[in-house]
C-alpha cells in the first residue's frame, strides 16, 4: 500500500504554480530505506512519479513534481489536441498491435477517441485508464456476453469513473481466478509491479499500472486474511 498525503502549496502562495501544488495528491511508497519513490496524481487522476534514483523522501517528491509539471505543460500545447487526424494514426496503429486481438477492444478505443476530439490527451487518458482496467480485468468481455452495447458501457463508465467499490470488485475477481488457478495472483502481482517500475523510469502517465498494481496488492492482502487460522472470510464459499 502507499501511505498518501496531499500537499499545500510550496513556495510563495497565490500564483497559478502555487494553486495547481495545492491541489496534487503526493504518495510515498513504504520504504525501510533509500532509494526512495513518490507518486504524484494531478486533479484530473492522471499519475506520475519520480524517475530519478533519489536518497531522500523530500528529493523523490520535488522530482515527481517536476515530471508531473512538465508532463503537464507539454498537455497544453496545441499539437497535444485530440484531432481526426490523429485519431486515425491511433486507430492503425492498434489495429496492428491487436491483429491477432478480437476487434471489440479497437472498437471501444474508436468510440472513445472520438468522443474526446478537440480535448488533451491528458483528459483523453485519464478516461482511458477506466477502460484500459476494465480490458485487463475481464469486465469488457462479460459485458460483450451479455450484449452491452459499447455506447451504454462507456456513457455509463465515462459518469461513473474509477471509485472503491469498482476497485473491490476487480480484486474479489483476482480472488477467484487465484482460487480456479493457484499462484496466478502473485505471478500478475509481480508483472505488474515491475511494469509500474517501468513505466515511472521513462516518466510517463502510469495510473494504469499503478491502480493495477493496488488492486492486484488488495487481492492478495485479502487473501493472506482469508489463509489465516483465525479468520472468518466468505472468499471462497
Amino acid at each position: 500500500s502507499l501511505n498518501g498525503s496531499s500537499s499545500g502549496s510550496e513556495g510563495s502562495g497565490g500564483n497559478a504554480a502555487g494553486q495547481t501544488e495545492s491541489l496534487l495528491l503526493y504518495e510515498s511508497a513504504p520504504s525501510p530505506g533509500p532509494p526512495y519513490v513518490c507518486y504524484v496524481t494531478l486533479p484530473g487522476g492522471s499519475c506520475f512519479g519520480n524517475y530519478k534514483v533519489c536518497d531522500t523522501q523530500a528529493e523523490a517528491r520535488r522530482d515527481a513534481a517536476r515530471v508531473a509539471l512538465m508532463n503537464s505543460l507539454v498537455n497544453e500545447l496545441p499539437c497535444r489536441r485530440i484531432s481526426p487526424q490523429f485519431i486515425s494514426q491511433s486507430l492503425q496503429q492498434a489495429a496492428r498491435e491487436n491483429a491477432c486481438d478480437s476487434s471489440t477492444s479497437i472498437g471501444t478505443y474508436s468510440l472513445l477517441l472520438n468522443s474526446y476530439t478537440g480535448r488533451t490527451m491528458l483528459e483523453f487518458q485519464e478516461m482511458m485508464t477506466i477502460f484500459q482496467l476494465l480490458h485487463w480485468n475481464g469486465t469488457l468481455k462479460a459485458l460483450r456476453e451479455r450484449q452491452c452495447s459499447r455506447q451504454s458501457v462507456i456513457a455509463y463508465y465515462s459518469q461513473r469513473g474509477l471509485d472503491e467499490y469498482m476497485r473491490s470488485s476487480m480484486a474479489l475477481d483476482w480472488l477467484g481466478r487465484e482460487q480456479r488457478s493457484p499462484g496466478i495472483l502473485g505471478v500478475e502481482l509481480q508483472a505488474a509491479q515491475r511494469e509500474l517500475v517501468l513505466a515511472r523510469r521513462q516518466g510517463v502517465e502510469l495510473r494504469f499500472n499503478k491502480e493495477k498494481t493496488e488492486i492486484l496488492s488488495l487481492a492478495l492482502s485479502q487473501l493472506l486474511l482469508c489463509l489465516s487460522p483465525s479468520a472468518n472470510c466468505l472468499y471462497g464459499s
